[in-house]
């Protein structure tokens, strides 16, 4: 067997799935590493539990495709009320990594969430909420 046809061979499957993975949209994360992101970086301050407590923050449990500021109890800010958002992946995409940046006002102090495979992970497992 020819060893340059061999490495040849490896050298464009190595590509082809480089190029696939790529090609993948932001929110093909992984909900079962996104629950430990969740852990770590969220539940200091959010429960994620049908009918949770609020804490710090308000509930997130069936967060994507609700609107800001609209669990009922919580104390939200004037900027998160005036936002006008629906939380959609997108939104929280671009949320997630700085707060303040996008909702002025925000009472969230989170520094925001800079690795994108963990902002996927987080939303995938957001979006299991249901």
């Amino acid at each position: 067997m020819d060893h340059r046809m061999s490495r040849r061979g490896a050298g464009f499957a190595l590509l082809t799935s480089v190029g696939l993975a790529l090609a993948l949209p932001a929110a093909a994360g992984d909900a079962a590493h996104g629950k430990g992101v969740f852990s770590a970086q969220c539940a200091m301050c959010h429960t994620a539990t049908k009918g949770g407590p609020a804490i710090l923050g308000p509930n997130l449990y069936g967060v994507v495709g609700r609107k800001a500021a609209s669990v009922a109890g919580y104390n939200y800010s004037p900027g998160m009320k005036a936002s006008g958002i629906t939380w959609t992946d997108d939104k929280l995409e671009a949320y997630l990594p700085g707060p303040r940046a996008m909702v002025a006002g925000t009472k969230m102090t989170y520094g925001g969430l800079h690795n994108p495979a963990q902002l996927a992970d987080l939303i995938a497992y957001l979006d299991s909420l249901k």
